[in-house]
């Protein structure tokens, strides 16, 4: 039995089995991320989609997917890749990819406006050891690493990433322990940790996407706000109003189907909401 010490939970794994995620388990009495270098999707993507307003706007990065997700959200929109039925059963007979293979891929794309390389689709942090020993390349290439993440990863996690990590795009999926907890078998007190630290290390943006009835009210919006808001950089420098905020609409999805897509209407409204303590305030899927 061994301890995973990725997220939150902080899983005792038993060996030959898996954690909460199924992503990581335990073999010979340690624990290993069981899908590195298994890749779902590659596309050469805007940066725009990942999304990042802010950072090199206008071009484009080379995303890379896998599998697994250490969150069980129930509108999830990559759900065929992150923590269904067919997502696991697909990881096991997924092709392999080695960062020596995903780099040189990654470099071969710089003649089509390329910039590097963004790990994304699914939460790539179950598998941050492929994340880390892939973006050491790259950044040795001289290209950008772009983190497309659920911020639910420890610190020492992100602190293994932050020298190579350029960019990221965090969730901050709403502001309410409920939901995270209830909603999304999550932790919000972990995604605020993780933000806190990687404001002080690489340029962030945050997407809160808007669930009716669940994360939708002007207050909780307010309250998201005035947190960002405060954030501070390495030399305690508030920088928050100054970190771009996507809100996003929901449409149903996977297990969450009961439900109408957000009205366009309130998104815009959320979004002067945020903006009344925001700089860079964007809305997307409307």
């Amino acid at each position: 039995m061994a301890r995973c010490q990725v997220c939150f939970r902080q899983c005792e794994i038993e060996e030959g089995k898996e954690g909460f995620c199924r992503s990581r388990g335990c073999r010979d009495g340690r624990i290993v991320p069981l899908f590195y270098g298994k890749v779902s999707s590659l596309a050469l993507d805007p940066i725009e989609k990942k999304p990042l307003a802010r950072f090199f706007p206008g071009s484009r990065i080379l995303s890379v997917g896998s599998f697994g997700c250490n969150l069980r959200c129930p509108f999830c929109q990559n759900h065929e890749i992150s923590w269904s039925d067919e997502a696991y059963a697909e990881a096991a007979d997924a092709d392999l990819c080695t960062p020596e293979e995903l780099a040189a891929i990654a470099g071969s794309c710089k003649d089509r406006g390329n910039i590097g390389l963004a790990y994304t689709y699914n939460e790539p942090l179950v598998s941050y050891e492929f994340v880390r020993d892939t973006a050491a390349l790259i950044q040795k290439a001289g290209m950008k690493n772009v983190i497309v993440t659920n911020g639910t990863a420890t610190l020492p996690v992100w602190r293994e990433l932050a020298p190579f990590t350029d960019a990221a795009n965090i969730d901050l999926k709403g502001f309410s322990a409920r939901y995270y907890e209830q909603v999304l078998s999550g932790s919000l007190e972990t995604v605020k940790d993780l933000i806190r630290e990687a404001v002080t290390t690489c340029h962030v943006e945050l997407t809160t996407l808007i669930v009716p009835g669940e994360n939708d009210t002007e207050e909780e919006m307010e309250a998201l706000c005035r947190w960002v808001s405060e954030l501070t950089d390495g030399n305690g420098k508030r920088i928050g109003e100054n970190i771009p905020l996507h809100i996003s609409r929901f449409f149903p999805r996977f297990h969450m189907t009961e439900k109408n897509a957000t009205d366009v209407g309130h998104i815009y409204h959320l979004a002067d909401v945020a903006r009344r303590l925001l700089k860079y305030v964007y809305t997307g899927n409307c």
